[in-house]
């Protein structure tokens, strides 16, 4: 059965960061996450996280994977991310590509993002940290970003082969992208390490738009998928009777 996330920087926005991951443990939600770790408090937000009961499960790497003139400095930033993933304890990072490159074609910035994935997974794999990739949809939420469709992410995480290396299978992003999201994850399965949900459209509450999500859940379930699927979404109403829709088809 999937374990549920909440990603602080959406559901619970309208709380000091620090005290939203107790209401995501009050709630009964079995881990939380958020997006960048630097300019954070991190002793603050580690100790809110112990005093709760509740681990901190992902946060995002960070660097540009699309400029291969800017791939050192994405190592080194992806690697110092790691780093700070491990002293936390936290298991998962999220990658994102950065933007589609002026000037350079897709085969070159294609093989940019597997070049940088490739020289941190050794360092993923030893620190025991997942790195898993995002695709973005840009038609409506991030029009000059990269990586779009799950193919084109899975042939990343193949060329780089490493158990380190995953895909984030964001079921709002890729509905708007390409749709066909259930056969997308139960074929793919095995190259997922992490899922966001959220309604089409909109972005808020599963179970609000045109998705059925129940069925989706219940898909990832018969995978035998036991990893997290992370609650990025704004809420309509209240944000806790919100995550109670979502907690109930675990």
């Amino acid at each position: 059965m999937p374990k549920i996330s909440v990603c602080v920087e959406m559901v619970y926005d309208d709380e000091p960061f620090h005290e939203r991951i107790s209401r995501a443990a009050e709630v009964g939600a079995d881990a939380v996450e958020f997006w960048d770790w630097r300019g954070k408090d991190l002793d603050r937000i580690e100790s809110a996280a112990a005093d709760a009961g509740i681990p901190i499960i992902g946060c995002v790497a960070g660097g540009t994977l699309t400029d291969p003139d800017a791939a050192d400095d994405a190592v080194e930033t992806i690697r110092e991310s790691i780093e700070t993933a491990a002293d936390l304890g936290i298991p998962s990072l999220i990658a994102t590509t950065g933007p589609d490159q002026e000037g350079l074609d897709r085969p070159t910035q294609h093989d940019a993002i597997v070049d940088v994935l490739s020289r941190v997974a050794p360092d993923a794999e030893a620190a025991g940290v997942t790195i898993v990739l995002e695709p973005l949809n840009a038609a409506v939420d991030h029009p000059d970003y990269y990586l779009e469709t799950s193919a084109e992410g899975y042939e990343i995480i193949d060329a780089v082969d490493s158990p380190n290396v995953r895909l984030l299978y964001d079921v709002y992003h890729q509905q708007i992208t390409e749709g066909d999201v259930i056969r997308n994850i139960t074929e793919n399965i095995d190259r997922i390490g992490h899922f966001h949900v959220a309604a089409v459209p909109g972005r808020h509450d599963p179970g609000t738009g045109e998705l059925d999500y129940e069925t989706i859940f219940a898909a990832i379930d018969e995978t035998g998928y036991d990893g997290y699927v992370g609650c990025e979404f704004s809420p309509i109403g209240d944000s806790d009777e919100a995550m109670a829709t979502v907690l109930n088809w675990r």
